[in-house]
């Protein structure tokens, strides 16, 4: 991506990057397939990371073993989201600042990511960073899940700005392929859980230690930190 044209909107990916929950989805599926006849494996996780729910709704149905239906897995496992969420919302660090930051410069704001529609709210609500976001996509509502880049396209055309001059804030393998796939400025900031491959990483412009340095503006070249 050339350098010469500028940055004008930062789209977040929520689990990871602005609070610290892809250990919850984890620990909540495991859970759920125990008392509900499953076999859990860590290729699971694995797979499940980025799908959409109704993806992964159906994958704990066909592959894992679920007995019940996709949309019953689906509206349990967000009952018990919603749950973990009111007893405690593990913040990423500097993540709330980094918004702030980002929307008293300018930068137009959305998020893109793989939680269903209620847990996008409640965390964003929880946050107090509703007004800061103009637009914010649930994979289960475009056609396919990350690593496609789907979600991604739609915060890109519902804030009216070209992929090409977004930056996306990634902190898992799918996460990065499908912001990559959509054509924005990748920044990485490796999952501490789940860190990606080196190869998904490799497709990220800047990869950071720290939300304190998300600079959107900065060079794509800019790859100090691998």
């Amino acid at each position: 991506m050339p350098d010469a044209a500028p940055i004008l909107a930062v789209v977040f990916d929520m689990d990871g990057v602005l609070v610290d929950t892809e250990h919850l989805w984890d620990e909540v599926r495991e859970e759920l397939t125990t008392e509900w006849g499953g076999r859990y494996t860590p290729e699971a996780q694995e797979a499940m990371m980025g799908m959409s729910s109704l993806e992964w709704s159906r994958y704990l149905h066909e592959t894992v073993g679920l007995r019940a239906a996709p949309e019953t897995i689906n509206a349990e496992v967000v009952r018990r989201m919603l749950a973990r969420y009111e007893l405690e919302l593990p913040v990423v660090p500097g993540a709330v600042e980094a918004v702030r930051r980002l929307d008293e410069e300018g930068f137009r704001l959305a998020v893109a990511s793989s939680s269903n529609r209620e847990l996008i709210d409640a965390v964003i609500r929880r946050l107090e960073l509703t007004a800061a976001f103009e637009a914010t996509v649930s994979s289960e509502e475009v056609a396919r899940g990350k690593p496609a880049p789907d979600v991604y396209l739609e915060a890109a055309r519902r804030l009216d700005v070209p992929p090409g001059r977004c930056a996306a804030i990634e902190d898992s393998a799918s996460g990065i392929r499908a912001a990559h796939a959509a054509g924005m400025r990748v920044v990485a900031y490796p999952n501490r859980h789940y860190p990606p491959p080196a190869e998904a990483l490799a497709l990220a412009d800047r990869v950071l230690r720290s939300l304190a340095e998300l600079d959107p503006a900065a060079p794509a070249s800019s790859r100090a930190d691998r």
